[in-house]
Parts: C-alpha cells; sequence; structure tokens
C-alpha cells in the first residue's frame, strides 16, 4: 500500500520518536516543544523525574518520555482547569513545595498512548489530576504558559468556528513571526525565486511552516521542527507536479519525484491560490525543459494502445482527478473486480469471475436497488440514491486498519472500531457491498495484504482476510493483479471509468446509470468561500470531509474501449506493456505477424532517418507524389500546373506532362502502374495513362478545385473546394476494351465549407475529411453516412489519417496542433501542440514524422507529447510526403521544388 509504505521508511528514519502528528486531534497543529522532567509523586519520598520533551499544540498539551515503556500523556486544553507556574513567593516560603522552571497543568481527563510501546486503543486516566512538568530552560516558563493559557482560552469558546479562527490567528502569527533559514540551502550559489508560509499535507494532519524554491531546490521549513529541521527535493529530481483541491478549496500542490506511484514526495496546502500558483508556474518553467506534463487523454491514448497497464492507467486518472494517498477524503478509489468467492479455483477466463463493471456497487443488486429507487422517487429535492459515499476516510481506513493503525486511532479519537466491524473477511466485506443497506464502496488503492500485525487484541489474523482464497498474501496479490489485467476488465474498463471519473459520473448520464450521490460529495457542491458565518462553514466542510468526495470529473463523453492486441509489439519504449499482450507461437505466426514486426523496426528507427538524394523537378511547390510498385518510377504534382515522371534508376526526369493551366493538387497510381491520376485546381481530375504517355480521360467532377483524390477498388473518392466529397465508381478503359473511363457517381457527401484533405482507413470502410475552418468528418463510406464531426483545429486541416487499426485518427492543421480523435466514440483524446504548423505526416498509431513549415522533418512521441528527432530537410515548407508499405522508404516534397529520397539506418 503507497501511503503505509512511506510511512514506513519515515518511522524507521525518525524511530527514536515515537510522537507523530497522528496523535493530534483533526485539524490541529503541533506548534513547538521543550525539554523536561515530568514530575510524579512531588509530595513524597518516592519522588521521581521522567525524562522527556513537552510538546506544545493547539488543542492539547502532550508529553513524550524518553522510556519508551513509559506512556506518552496528552492533556486535551478543554478538559484543563488551571495552567500556571508556582507563585514567586512560594519560593521563600520554607513550608512550600517549590522547584523552579515547572509548570502546574491541573486537568479532569488525560490520556495515556502507546503504554509498553504498543499502539493501542488510548486509556482514559480521569478526574482531577495535577501534572507538573520541570523545563529545562526556566526562562521560558513565562513564554510557554502565556502560549498554553492563550490557546486554552481558544479550546474553551462554544463554536467551533471561532475556536478555528482563533488558533489560526495565533497560528498565523507565529507564521509572521518568523521566515525560511537561508543557511539550510544546499549551496550558496542557489538563486531564491520565492517564499511563502504553506503547511506540509500528510493523512488526516497538516504541519505549517515556510516553502522555499530556489533555481535548484524546493524546501519545506516546519515551524516546529517535526519531523527534521527543513525537507528538501532537487528540482531535477521532479517528474510530475498536480494542482490540488485541498478541503474543497484550490489549495493543494502535489509533487512527485517517480513516474508511476501514488505516493508523492511532498504534498503542500497554501493560505492563498496566488502562492499555490506562483509556485507551480516556477516548477513548471523548469520542468518544461525536462518532462512533458501528460493529460488524462494522453495517458488514455497510451492505455488504449496497451502502452500502460490497466493500474497504471488507474493511478494516473486517480492523480489527474485529485486522489492523493495524503488525503484520506480523497483517496485514490479502485474497482472491485472479483466476484466469485466460493469456487474452488479463480478462473479469470469466465466473465461469471467479475463484477458488472457498467454499474456502480449501489446498482449491482437489483433487489438493493429497487429499495433505493422508490426511496429516490419519494426524495424531496437535492435528491441522492445513495446515503453514503464509495470512499471517505472510515471506509479507506476500514482497509487500511491493520497496516495504519495510528490513523484509525487519530480518525476515532483513539479508539478502534467493534471488532464485529473490522475488517476480516474479504468474502464478506464483498458480500456486505453487495447486499448491505448503506454499503457502497469501491477499494482503496493498495496492495491488501502488505500488512504488518501490531501486538494488538483488536486485530484479526491474515488467515481469515484470506478465509476464500486459503492462500499465502503474495498469492492473493499476484491473482489480484492478474485479475485487473485480465482481459474481461481490459474489456470494460472503460465502463467503471465512465462511472466514476467520466460522463456518467453527474447529470442525466448518472441518473440513468443509478450513479447518484448526495450533492456534497461532488466538486462545486458547495461554495465555501460563499458562507460568511465561520461556525456554519467549519461544521459543513467536516461534512464534507468526513462523508467523501467524489473525483474530478475527467471525460464528459463516453470513454473508448481498450484496444486488446493480437501479438506482442518489438517496440523499445520506455513505456510498460500491459501483461495482456502475450506473444504469438512460433507456428502461428503468419507473413502478416512478420510484415507488421518488419513495419514495426522501421518505426522504431525512423528517428535516424537519413537524406539519401534530392532533386529539383518543378518550378512551384510539390503538391502531391506517386510511386510504381517497384518503386522505379516517382510521378509528382505541382502548383506549377504539370505531372512529372522522375526515374529513380537514372535520377532523371522522364517526362513532364500538363493538363491545364491551374495548379495540380494531389496524385495517385492506380495497381498495375498503367494509369496516374491527378487532381487540380481547374476543378477537374485527369487519367494519364504511362503506356501511352499521354492523357486518356478527364472527370469534370466538381464545381470548385478539387483538393485530393483516394482510390480503392475502382473507386475514386474527390475532395473538392465546392464543400463535398463524392464517391465515384470508375471502371478502366482497358477493363472496358474502350478509350475512356466508366464513371458513376456513388454519393455526395455534403460539408458546409471547402474540403481540403480527404484519407481513407486500412480496410478502406471509412473515409477522414478536413475541411478549411477546421472541422474533421468520419464517414462510413459503405452507407454513405457521418459517424462524427468535430471542431478540431482553428484554421484550414492540412492532413488526417487513421492510425493502421483504425482505432484513432490523426489531425493537423494551420493552428500548428496535431489531434488524436477515437475512431468508435468520436471523442478527441489528446492534442499536441507544435511551434509551427505540420504540412503533411505519416505515424504508426504511436510515432509521427511530420513534415514542418519550416522545412524540418519532426519526430514525435505521440504518448508523451513532445518531439523527439528534428531532421534538417527542405528550404521551405515540406507540403508532401510518401511512404512505402514496409515504412522503410520515405520520398518528401517540399515548398522549394524538391524532391528528396531519404532513407532507415538500422
Amino acid at each position: 500500500m503507497a501511503f503505509t509504505r512511506k510511512r514506513r521508511q519515515e518511522q524507521q528514519l525518525y524511530s527514536k520518536e515515537r510522537f507523530s502528528l497522528l496523535l493530534l486531534n483533526l485539524e490541529e497543529y503541533y506548534f513547538e516543544q521543550h525539554m523536561a522532567n515530568h514530575i510524579i509523586n512531588k509530595d513524597c519520598r518516592d519522588e521521581r523525574k521522567i525524562r522527556g520533551s513537552l510538546k506544545i499544540c493547539s488543542k492539547s498539551i502532550i508529553f513524550e518520555p524518553d522510556e519508551k515503556i513509559q506512556p506518552i500523556i496528552k492533556i486535551p486544553l478543554r478538559d484543563c482547569i488551571s495552567i500556571e507556574a508556582p507563585e514567586d513567593n512560594e519560593a521563600n516560603n520554607p513550608f512550600t513545595w517549590y522547584t523552579p522552571g515547572v509548570i502546574s497543568v491541573v486537568s479532569n481527563q488525560a490520556f495515556l498512548i502507546k503504554e509498553q510501546n504498543i499502539i493501542a486503543p488510548y486509556r482514559t486516566e480521569r478526574g482531577k489530576t495535577e501534572y507538573l512538568f520541570q523545563l529545562d530552560v526556566a526562562g521560558k516558563v513565562d513564554d510557554v504558559i502565556q502560549t498554553l493559557l492563550q490557546l486554552y482560552r481558544a479550546s474553551h469558546l462554544d463554536k467551533l468556528g471561532d475556536q478555528a479562527a482563533m488558533i489560526t490567528a495565533i497560528l498565523q502569527s507565529r507564521l509572521a513571526r518568523t521566515s525560511f533559514d537561508k543557511n539550510r540551502f544546499q549551496n550558496v550559489s542557489e538563486t531564491l525565486h520565492m517564499e511563502c508560509e504553506a503547511e506540509m499535507v500528510t493523512p488526516l494532519v497538516t504541519n505549517p511552516g515556510h516553502v522555499c524554491i530556489t533555481d535548484a531546490n524546493l524546501y519545506f521549513q516546519p515551524l516546529n521542527g517535526y519531523p527534521k529541521p527543513v525537507v528538501h527535493i532537487m528540482m531535477h529530481n521532479v517528474r510530475r507536479i498536480y494542482k490540488r483541491r485541498h478541503g474543497l478549496m484550490p489549495l493543494g500542490l502535489e509533487v512527485f519525484c517517480t513516474e508511476n506511484d501514488l505516493c508523492s514526495d511532498i504534498y503542500l496546502k497554501f493560505y492563498n491560490s496566488q502562492d499555490r500558483d506562483e509556485l507551480y508556474f516556477y516548477i513548471a518553467t523548469y520542468l518544461e525543459n525536462h518532462i512533458t506534463e501528460q493529460t488524462a487523454e494522453s495517458y488514455m491514448l497510451q492505455w488504449q494502445r496497451g502502452h500502460i497497464s490497466n493500474y497504471q492507467y488507474l493511478l494516473h486518472l486517480n492523480n489527474l482527478a485529485d486522489r492523493s494517498c495524503n488525503d484520506l477524503s480523497q483517496y485514490p478509489v479502485f474497482p472491485w473486480i472479483i466476484a466469485d468467492y466460493s469456487s474452488s479455483e479463480l478462473d479469470l477466463t469466465k466473465p461469471e469471475t467479475f463484477r458488472d463493471l457498467s454499474k456502480p456497487v449501489g446498482a449491482l443488486n437489483k433487489e438493493r436497488l429497487e429499495r433505493l429507487l422508490t426511496r429516490y422517487r419519494e426524495m424531496p429535492e437535492p435528491k441522492f440514491m445513495y446515503g453514503s459515499h464509495y470512499s471517505s476516510p472510515g471506509y479507506v481506513l476500514f482497509y487500511l486498519v491493520r497496516v495504519a493503525p495510528e490513523y484509525m486511532l487519530c480518525l476515532q479519537n483513539g479508539k478502534f472500531d467493534h471488532a464485529d466491524r473490522t475488517f476480516n473477511s474479504i468474502a464478506e466485506t464483498w458480500k456486505n457491498c453487495l447486499d448491505g443497506a448503506t454499503d457502497f464502496k469501491e477499494v482503496s488503492s493498495q496492495k491488501l495484504l502488505e500488512v504488518t500485525l501490531p501486538d494488538c487484541s483488536v486485530l484479526f489474523s491474515i488467515s481469515k482476510i484470506l478465509n476464500f482464497f486459503l492462500i499465502d498474501p503474495d498469492d492473493f496479490l499476484q491473482k489480484s493483479q492478474n485479475a485487473l489485467e485480465s482481459q474481461y476488465v481490459s474489456e470494460h474498463l472503460h465502463e467503471w471509468i465512465d462511472l466514476i471519473f467520466g460522463y456518467k459520473q453527474k447529470g442525466r448520464e448518472a441518473i440513468a446509470a443509478h450513479n447518484v450521490f448526495h450533492p456534497l460529495t461532488y466538486e462545486g457542491g458547495v461554495d465555501l468561500n460563499s458562507i460568511m458565518d465561520p461556525n456554519e462553514k467549519v461544521a459543513l466542510l467536516t461534512q464534507i470531509l468526513e462523508f467523501g468526495q467524489t473525483p474530478k470529473q475527467l471525460f464528459t463523453t463516453p470513454h473508448p474501449r481498450r484496444i486488446i492486441p493480437k501479438f506482442k509489439s518489438l517496440r523499445t519504449s520506455s513505456h510498460n506493456v500491459s501483461i495482456d499482450e502475450s506473444p504469438v507461437s512460433p507456428s502461428e505466426e503468419s507473413f502478416e505477424d512478420l510484415t507488421e514486426e518488419s513495419i514495426t523496426l522501421a518505426w522504431n528507427n525512423i528517428a535516424k532517418l537519413k537524406l539519401d538524394e534530392q532533386h529539383k523537378i518543378h518550378k512551384e511547390e510539390i503538391t502531391g507524389i506517386a510511386v510504381s510498385c517497384n518503386g522505379s518510377s516517382v510521378f509528382t504534382t505541382s502548383q506549377d500546373s504539370t505531372l512529372k515522371m522522375f526515374s529513380k534508376e537514372s535520377k532523371m526526369l522522364q517526362r513532364s506532362v500538363s493538363f491545364s493551366n491551374m495548379a495540380l493538387s494531389s496524385c495517385l497510381i492506380l495497381p498495375g502502374d498503367a494509369t496516374v491520376i491527378s487532381s487540380s485546381w481547374d476543378n477537374h481530375i485527369y487519367f494519364y495513362s504511362v503506356a501511352f504517355g499521354r492523357r486518356q480521360d478527364t472527370l469534370m467532377g466538381h464545381d470548385d478545385a478539387v483538393s485530393k483524390i483516394c482510390w480503392h477498388d475502382n473507386r475514386l473518392y474527390s475532395a473538392s473546394w465546392d464543400s463535398t466529397v463524392k464517391v465515384w465508381h470508375c471502371v478502366p478503359a482497358e477493363v472496358l476494351g474502350t478509350k475512356r473511363h466508366q464513371f458513376e457517381l456513388l454519393a455526395e457527401l455534403e460539408h458546409d465549407v471547402s474540403v481540403n484533405t480527404i484519407n481513407l482507413n486500412a480496410a478502406n470502410a471509412m473515409l477522414v475529411s478536413g475541411t478549411k475552418e477546421g472541422t474533421i468528418s468520419i464517414w462510413d463510406v459503405t452507407t454513405a453516412t457521418m459517424l462524427h464531426q468535430l471542431s478540431c483545429h482553428s484554421g484550414t486541416v492540412y492532413a488526417a489519417a487513421f492510425s493502421p487499426d483504425s482505432r484513432h485518427l490523426l489531425s493537423t492543421g494551420e493552428d500548428g496542433c496535431f489531434k488524436v480523435i477515437d475512431v468508435q466514440t468520436g471523442m478527441l483524446i489528446s492534442s499536441m501542440a507544435s511551434e509551427q504548423p505540420q504540412r503533411c505526416f505519416k505515424w504508426d498509431g504511436h510515432s509521427v514524422l511530420s513534415g514542418s513549415q519550416s522545412g524540418e522533418l519532426l519526430v514525435w512521441d505521440l504518448f508523451a507529447g513532445k518531439v523527439i528527432e528534428r531532421i534538417k530537410g527542405h528550404t521551405g515548407a515540406v507540403t508532401c510526403m510518401w511512404m512505402n508499405e514496409q515504412c522503410s522508404s520515405i520520398i518528401t516534397g517540399g515548398e522549394d521544388k524538391q524532391i528528396m529520397f531519404w532513407k532507415l539506418q538500422y
């Protein structure tokens, strides 16, 4: 489990201290400590002094003895009767007991914690009792007493809001009187960027202090020096940063030095959003030169294509949705996966083994759901279906009580829950979630059996927790991981994401999915800034934090399903491959698989492109490239209105043909290499016979310039500035035995504005069109119907193409952006910005080779959202690009009137 693993490391580092912030009450601060003795039996001969430290907190006094066998004493200030030092005149009275530097605390109640150094429920010591503490520095007594009396007055105010306001004022006064100690810098040459006040957030508690950021390090100096004088993080180690809402306010910032971990290195809560945003800006500016911040859509694309596992994807979504291991009210949430807790074998190939991921936990039991819906229909506004949330601090610690008992004691004021209600059986917990009237919880992000058992009689054994599996913890953990990464979960996980992070989280879709919780659990459910009464605000915030919070909504349209790959990719990438990507056996390998492997190998080396040769063959920019099957002849079109044929072998221009006095916009060569088709700005499409060296036919197809043409199986697809894409059935003249081709208009795909580009998918069943106003449309060409339409770009769409598996669509435009669309849902799932427009590209679903307005060829890592290689090319814009089927040969044409031949260096 993430946060307990880190806390355990911290506890080992600071093992000399038994005190922790978890001994404080919720919303309590630890201010200062003083070395002191606890004096016992002052009036008796067996008077004893127990050595330790006295800690001054905003709601209590805590004494931690050095001897671990002695209990920690916690005295709530609200239970105190008096706090004072003996009068000075008592020092001169021989009949009065007096010791210098003593503070007397009389209280009706105290708690004894960690007796015999055992984590257990607190023992309460009731009755009027005097506690005497002798400070090492007697001169500090007056200051300590003055502080305690001030906090004592705050704790005795009637209303919680008034108490919180007074304690906050005391805290801010202390912070204002101090500043970050610059002597703590790691290097004297560091440049200070900013300093401000903040609190370091850990589960259930926060620690106030000063934040400082330099050009090399991020520092946090606790006001109380706990757990160490300064926490520092080197900027070059930072990998991810997230803005957080803390207490429903945009005040949090979490910093990670890892790629794939839920546990952060520091979580800071600021006192105003301006300080938070300014610090975020400094870190983000530094990171721009090192890493790229990824979006939910970017992770979605990686997950869809199997480059990150189900677990990793959920981890990243939780982070992006403000879920943090440091905030138990927004703890990471993962789905219940296994539903079969009775079979002797866990069969991950059977759908019955798994929970229905399309429904929230509360809707899995039909009978219970009917009762809830009856109540929902009769309920006044605001309505909700479930009276409890699927994730709250109590639910989180229900699962973690054995690994983190101190957290449960902190949450429940020094008590464990009743033994009958403690987590003791996975099967029973699932049954209660399925049948219970008020239990709708999902699971916490944790390794359930990574446990240590404290010496505490209330805790149950691991064997009871594993009562269904009858296996050891490691085996259970492995089975759970296998279940999460199974094919069934991979195929259905998007349905659960729709409920928790997506479009079924709110509104009508949530109602239809029976996924409606109390309004206060949703982001924006209440505006705390609008509540002026501090008591009302504290009460409302407490209710919200204890009740649970719904994650930030990440998606507003249906989440695409995962692509289940047929074979294991050869890609050598830093991205992890999902465990369900298993390779086929040698006997199952086909020619197609081997071809796919060679293509993958080529794309792995795409950044190693080298210029082989270049030729200037046109008078204006080149607009299209087509190559014969054997690769010997290269046909090009240009704005100079000519179609030219260049011999790759002789490196000479062999033919030049002019069809009209207007620009030619694209070209393609028909199967058999006998005919080349060119489109023109003069509204015509020209058919050129290679064998006879002359124009063979003309199709007067449009009312404005023809911008792009495609061909498949005797069908010609033509795009035009007349706002149409036309589909023609074309029978070649040589098939008919005539001089002219036969054309039949099969369909006309209408658009609102000029169409600038089109492309077919690999199966030739779908067509994408891009307009001059930035609209992308996806069409089913078998039925001539539009599947999706999106406003993707601001300006002309230059190029668009399907991924080889037709699951995604990539487009680029005048706005300099690449856009990735999920073809199934029509959802825009990723966007990459470039410094300048990319005029053309080729891609394999992961990597992109694009031709830039500057003339460079750019290689992009689509998942990382960044350029990984820049290759010097043309002196003007790269206007068109051709790539062979094996992706091993590439030709580009440019504004500089040249064609360039490129080859891969393996």
